[in-house]
């Protein structure tokens, strides 16, 4: 395999995905690379298709999302939170500012960190403007709780099932490993945002504006989604694949709060942004390629690096350079090369890679970094570039230097105390 040209596709490709030239999907510009590499026969055909249908559990789990997600936007209920966050935050701009990164924080932990980026950021837009003031500074939580409290369960982010793949921890354990450390993420990320943000936040909001009402539909779509929650982390808890159980969830819950009316099922199903599902099957195939390419044992190599030093050191060499990739170019294929490495490294003989070599502090680590580590720009993780084109649609404007210096400032110290906290767990 010519290792120099996969890696210029590959770089190309991620450059055009974020860049998004002609404003095609994500999706064409990921699956012409990954039929670039097919055709140049840089990658075998079996190879590729290989790839695509290991992300069976990611697609099924994004389209259960993303189906639960459109549901709860048609149906106003992230509306409906908003307008409850503007109400009680009784004028004060401070106190909206603190409501809506609680409802930031709810709606990633348990629909996902996309949905906050796709569907809370114009509730977010449309409750600020019924509030009169500054938009910016609330519409910042959203990027920043989307990757800070994405690993509060295994289905706050898709990329907890890229890196783990099958072996994702059942929920008990998993929240034994990361529920210390996603408060630590949660909180420093809160302080720093409101911290920089300070001067925007002083004086009074309005908050006389007539609340938005919750309609029937919008009950039965809260309710279809709590029980499709219930039911994830019932999977979870006993260390189930998630993708099946929430494609399942989701449709029940789609059929439940529609009462099964066919033209209302293809309202929501035609609102999905669908073009998510070949972008993720694209880049499996660009990592595949990238894998081959030496990738793999590269990353292999440095996570054993890592293992090799002591835990808090290793920890945070692990997460700030996957943190470092994942910026570069974007978390999606940086988790599909750590959770690559990760596998590979659990499937070596003993006498080749003993256990204590790969321990399992260097992959909670890789995982907060994956999530957590994206807070640095705006191209880091697929929810903070969905984030940006919502915004953009609503005529708000930010640039990635902007956000970078903004980045730059609230994560590394999120990731540290993070980081600190899982290695204290670790002990």
């Amino acid at each position: 395999m010519n290792a120099p040209v996969v890696w210029l596709i590959a770089a190309g490709t991620i450059a055009a995905i974020l860049i998004r030239p002609r404003n095609w999907p994500e999706g064409v510009w990921a699956c012409l690379g990954a039929l670039l590499l097919v055709v140049t026969g840089l990658l075998p055909l079996d190879l590729a298709i290989t790839a695509v249908g290991k992300g069976t559990d990611v697609y099924l789990f994004l389209t259960g999302m993303m189906l639960l997600s459109e549901l709860a936007r048609r149906e106003g209920v992230f509306d409906w939170l908003a307008s409850l966050a503007v109400k009680a935050s009784r004028g004060s701009a401070s106190r909206l500012f603190g409501l809506i990164y609680l409802v930031g924080i709810a709606v990633t932990v348990f629909l996902s960190n996309d949905a906050t980026a796709v569907v809370l950021t114009p509730a977010v837009y449309a409750a600020v403007q019924r509030a009169k003031t500054k938009a910016l500074p609330y519409l910042l939580i959203c990027a920043f709780i989307a990757n800070a409290a994405s690993f509060v369960l295994p289905i706050s982010n898709p990329a907890n099932l890229v890196v783990y793949g099958r072996n994702l921890p059942p929920l008990l354990i998993w929240l034994k490993t990361f529920l210390l450390p996603s408060v630590c993420s949660i909180a420093a990320t809160y302080a720093m945002l409101r911290w920089l943000l300070r001067g925007d936040l002083e004086g009074r909001v309005a908050d006389d504006a007539a609340p938005v009402l919750l309609s029937s539909g919008g009950r039965f779509a809260a309710w279809s989604i709590a029980i499709a929650g219930a039911i994830l982390i019932a999977a979870s808890a006993v260390g189930a694949d998630l993708g099946l159980p929430t494609c399942l969830a989701a449709l029940l819950g789609v059929l439940v709060a529609t009462r099964a009316r066919g033209r209302l099922i293809a309202q929501i199903v035609s609102g999905v942004s669908w073009s998510v599902l070949p972008l993720v099957a694209g880049l499996f195939i660009l990592v595949e390629a990238l894998n081959h390419a030496g990738a793999l044992d590269t990353v292999t190599d440095a996570l054993r690096w890592c293992a090799g030093l002591a835990n808090v050191s290793g920890a945070l060499a692990a997460s700030f350079g996957i943190a470092g990739l994942s910026n570069v170019m974007n978390n999606l294929p940086a988790g599909l090369l750590a959770g690559g490495a990760l596998q590979q490294a659990q499937s070596m003989p003993a006498d080749i890679m003993p256990a204590h070599i790969m321990p399992a502090h260097i992959r909670d680590a890789v995982l907060i970094g994956v999530d957590l580590g994206p807070n640095l720009s705006v191209t880091g993780s697929l929810a903070t570039v969905l984030w940006l084109i919502a915004l953009r649609r609503e005529g708000e404007n930010t640039n990635a230097w902007q956000f970078l210096r903004i980045g730059a400032i609230v994560m590394p110290p999120a990731l540290l105390l993070t980081i600190l906290a899982t290695a204290l767990l670790a002990r």
